[in-house]
């Protein structure tokens, strides 16, 4: 409800002096609407709650289900990991270009049913006692080509549904619901696991598929048509993605970091469950507790993203952590019944730590210095390059630990941990101080300008 003054007559007098030592008059301004206030946003980070708990239960479900069900070598565990994450590779860029040219929304939806059918069929095969390991490479296969337009198109979606000047807050609570998940995720895994099975843990994972798409069908905002620019052909959209990231002063090198984070943080995971079950003889809700510890880092990570990033500058904090954490990888590659697990546990809480304040804040650089028309490009460059790194991570993983052990995958994994800081150090990203959108620096973000196109 709104008030209005009553009418006055003008005043013809003349207005009486102001004193000098009076302060001049000042507006505050107004308190900024809470993003949950907005339903298309809760909705979208509802969907996004579900189908991350589900996937953080797959990661584990998927190759316990590998080794327990069908005792796979530890060869075959990093080949099932790797063509999880291979889809990225193989089309990730063409899928950047297509998703510039169709809506977000209805991408994330097909996707999210195909993921749903394609997990569904495992624990189903289960039962009726014709589950394979093909079954399971063509299954994590095709589901990650379904990732690969969902990952996509949310990351394009998200400022058509949010104000530029606020992806930093949207991002930070995006980051945290994937910690929130992955803590929830990862132990309910485990214990489905050691209680169950993990075949019907991998249900659970199909099911949140199906909850994640009837959240997004509820999403009403109308989503803007894309702008398409000169026909360039899928070839010359593509390259002109590629040109624009790593011809980026900021976003090359947060590519670069990110790769080798990713590659180092996958060795160590994708032996780490064979390690456990194998070599330490310790149950399924033992790995989903350590992971879970991970979980746990990136929470606190991204709750902390922001106020480091004001005290040390954000492109600061990103060079300043990994420095910092770097000799607690050794602490990784020792991990071993007994104290030593929990060592472990903690320098794996403190890396991944470090994992949610990187989130926050490069992706939040990424949307903001990214034109509308580029974003699905941009976006599918970044996966392809960061996923690509966990699938060469897991075939390396597999490879090292065949032909001579998975510890010794583990301390690569934990070898590559202490240097991924380093093109951040050498980029222009170790002296810029303020977030895009929340502080004057703003010039610090803004991209160079892309080759002009014509408009339809």
């Amino acid at each position: 409800m709104t008030t209005t003054e009553p009418i006055r007559r003008p005043d013809t007098t003349a207005p009486a002096p102001v004193p000098a030592s009076a302060p001049a008059p000042t507006s505050t301004p107004a308190p900024r609407r809470s993003l949950f206030r907005d339903r298309g946003f809760r909705l979208l980070i509802t969907a996004t709650a579900v189908s991350r708990l589900g996937s953080s239960v797959g990661s584990l479900a998927v190759p316990l289900t590998a080794v327990l069900a069908l005792h796979a070598s530890a060869g075959q565990v990093g080949l099932l990991t790797m063509l999880s994450t291979l889809s990225f590779v193989l089309v990730g860029l063409p899928a950047g270009a297509w998703i510039d040219r169709m809506r977000k929304r209805p991408v994330m939806i097909a996707a999210d049913l195909a993921r749903a059918a394609l997990f569904g069929s495992v624990p189903a095969a289960w039962l009726l006692g014709v589950l394979t390991i093909q079954q399971l490479y063509l299954v994590v296969l095709l589901a990650g080509t379904a990732t690969v337009f969902f990952d996509v198109a949310a990351l394009s979606h998200l400022p058509s549904l949010v104000e530029r000047d606020r992806l930093t807050d949207a991002n930070a609570h995006l980051v945290t619901v994937d910690a929130v998940t992955q803590v929830g995720g990862r132990g309910v895994g485990g214990f489905l696991t050691a209680l169950l099975s993990a075949p019907v843990a991998v249900a659970v994972d199909a099911a949140s598929y199906l909850w994640s798409a009837a959240c997004l069908l509820r999403i009403r905002r109308p989503e803007p048509q894309p702008r398409r620019g000169a026909d360039r052909g899928l070839a010359g959209e593509i390259g002109q993605g590629l040109r624009f990231v790593f011809g980026h002063p900021l976003l090359r090198p947060i590519a670069l970091a990110g790769a080798c984070t990713n590659l180092s943080i996958q060795l160590c995971q994708t032996m780490l469950p064979v390690l456990f079950v194998r070599e330490l003889d310790l149950p399924g809700s033992a790995i989903g507790l350590f992971f879970a510890a991970g979980g746990v880092g990136v929470f606190l990570g991204s709750l902390s993203a922001r106020w480091l990033a004001r005290r040390l500058g954000a492109g600061r904090v990103l060079w300043l952590m990994g420095l910092a954490v770097a000799p607690l990888g050794v602490l990784i590659g020792l991990v071993d019944r007994g104290p030593a697990l929990w060592l472990a546990g903690a320098a794996w809480l403190v890396t991944t730590f470090k994992v949610g304040i990187d989130n926050v804040i490069k992706i939040s650089f990424r949307q903001s210095a990214t034109p509308d028309a580029l974003l699905g490009r941009m976006n599918a460059t970044m996966r392809v390059v960061l996923t690509g790194s966990l699938a060469v991570g897991a075939g390396l993983a597999g490879v090292l630990g065949e032909f001579v052990s998975p510890r010794a995958a583990l301390w690569a994994g934990a070898a590559g941990l202490a240097t991924v800081w380093l093109p951040i150090l050498c980029s222009p990203l170790r002296t810029t101080r303020h977030l895009p959108g929340s502080g004057p620096a703003a010039a610090a973000v803004t991209p160079p300008k892309p080759a002009p196109t014509a408009r339809s």
